[in-house]
């Protein structure tokens, strides 16, 4: 079938990495200095009761690539092997006529490391192996090789160059040069182009210029402090993250949320670069731009840092979806728990939308549903609730979040279950699971939960699959080492000016937008 898409009709993704959507001005907090995010809010659709599929970084991508829920996909943990046989929405665009492009973050583990991306212009930021395996038949240990502690927190303040800062630096101009190279290229198909970002995951480590720019700007401390009585998970979280080893001056609090904000602008500029060569080029008004983050970051408040909660701070995530030529977008304010299993639907909606064509459908089960219906204006919404498991570390149980209403029920086996009633207590301060006035909805999202999924069964394949990784692990650490981390290919005597090229003619195809042509005088 003949290609009826526009070159035009383009979708760029960008991914942050460990962006609370507590943190961001579009959902009411006042401090973060963000210009393009705050535009891409005023013309797009927000959703303000976003999720994490899983508040960790690899199993919330497996989620977001997948469709799936990760006790479908295998996403379990940091450490996670996603099959080359699970399609991926890279997958499906492809077959839907889109050039698929990854700049960044998406830690694939295993030899595949694309998973449908037709190209991936940098390597990851985190490695490809099987090196971060939680171990749930010893839960109790720390495994200081790559458990978080508190050193980002207690070293927070200026960089001028970090790991994150140089992988962030090759992202966004790699991500530039491929919205450029699209425009001036001789390829029809239109580009998803999905950029993945590493920030605002600590370090809290910010350059001078986004430190300054908080100069004088009051940056509330944790709203919530410690609960005399946390949780039963927070207080495993609290041990994974080993928070309980030292002491944290307010100074140090404060420098870290000042960089984290810091952080924050520094992405958002390089939104603003994308979004301007987009204008550049011509391709706005007919680009659909997706903005999302794979989890948040708990950023001190009820004495937690970093990822893996359900709490508010941890698992709500940023979900804005613009396109200009959607007039009818802008502004839209989503209230329906939604969550990152959603988004694999949502592109093969668009992408039908943008060809005329009737959507791929899936070849296996997913676990989402587009929201394109949402962004339209829809009322109903048959799904309503939003999931979320976690099967990694600082657990040996499986754990599972159903938001739907105002209602969010956290339930793990071993602990007491977990209900709380968004709209009124927002921080998430008062567990009404115990009151016997909820006790039907505590019933009823315990049958939800019972048939989501079977939790001693999902125990038993997990640590089936910790068991196989750490012996391949070792297996593969032994003699020679083969990496299966990704190399972008260069071919140097293809770029630029080479001898081979006809320069005058070279130098008007790579040049956007072409220039006039003209006859020289004959002499």
């Amino acid at each position: 079938m003949p290609n009826r898409l526009s070159k035009t009709a383009n979708i760029l993704i960008v991914m942050a990495d460990q962006l609370s959507a507590l943190a961001l001005r579009c959902h009411g907090n006042t401090v973060a200095r963000t210009p393009n995010l705050d535009r891409l809010a005023e013309t797009g659709v927000v959703f303000d009761a976003a999720y994490s599929s899983s508040p960790l970084c690899a199993p919330a991508r497996y989620a977001f690539m997948s469709g799936q829920n990760i006790a479908r996909c295998g996403g379990y943990d940091n450490s996670a092997h996603l099959p080359a046989t699970v399609p991926t929405f890279a997958h499906y665009l492809r077959l839907a006529g889109y050039r698929t492009v990854l700049s960044g973050k998406m830690h694939f583990v295993g030899a595949d490391q694309l998973h449908g991306f037709e190209e991936r212009l940098t390597t990851d930021i985190y490695p490809a192996d099987f090196a971060w395996v939680p171990d749930w038949e010893n839960p109790h240990a720390r495994i200081d090789k790559w458990y978080h502690n508190m050193s980002s927190v207690k070293q927070a303040g200026v960089a001028a160059v970090t790991n994150q800062l140089a992988y962030d630096d090759e992202v966004g101009a790699c991500a530039l040069r491929a919205i450029y190279d699209h425009a001036r290229g001789t390829d029809d198909r239109p580009l998803c182009l999905v950029a993945g970002f590493i920030h605002p995951h600590d370090p809290y480590a910010t350059r001078q210029q986004y430190w300054d720019w908080y100069d004088g700007v009051d940056i509330p401390p944790p709203s919530v402090a410690r609960p005399a009585a946390p949780d039963a998970h927070s207080l495993r979280l609290e041990k994974a993250i080993a928070v309980d080893a030292v002491r944290l001056s307010a100074e140090e609090i404060a420098n870290a949320r000042r960089a984290y904000f810091g952080n924050i602008s520094y992405l958002d500029a390089w939104l603003g670069r994308l979004l301007g060569a987009l204008e550049e080029c011509g391709m706005a008004d007919d680009t659909t731009v997706i903005f999302t983050s794979d989890h948040g970051d708990m950023l001190g408040e009820r004495g937690l840092w970093y990822k893996m909660s359900f709490l508010e701070w941890s698992n709500r995530i940023p979900l804005l979806v613009a396109r200009p030529s959607r007039a009818a977008w802008a502004g839209r304010r989503v209230a329906q728990p939604v969550a990152q299993v959603d988004v694999l639907p949502t592109l093969l909606h668009l992408a039908a939308e943008n060809s005329g064509r009737p959507a791929l459908q899936p070849v296996d089960a997913v676990d989402g549903r587009s929201l394109l219906p949402l962004c339209d204006g829809a009322d109903d919404d048959p799904a309503g609730v939003a999931v979320s498991e976690y099967l990694a570390e600082a657990t040996s149980e499986p754990m599972l979040m159903l938001r739907r209403g105002a209602h969010k029920f956290i339930a793990c086996a071993g602990d007491p279950d977990l209900l709380y009633d968004l709209d009124a207590d927002p921080n998430e301060l008062h567990n009404l699971a115990g009151d016997p006035a909820h006790a039907d909805t505590v019933q009823a999202f315990r049958e939800e939960a019972a048939a989501h999924w079977d939790p001693a069964q999902v125990k038993r394949e997990v640590i089936a699959s910790q068991r196989r990784r750490r012996v391949l692990f070792d297996a593969l650490a032994t003699g020679r080492r083969h990496s299966w981390d990704y190399n972008p290919p260069r071919d140097a005597g293809e770029e630029y000016t080479r001898g081979h090229h006809e320069l005058t003619d070279f130098d008007i195809r790579s040049r956007y937008p072409r220039p006039r042509k003209f006859t020289p005088r004959a002499g």
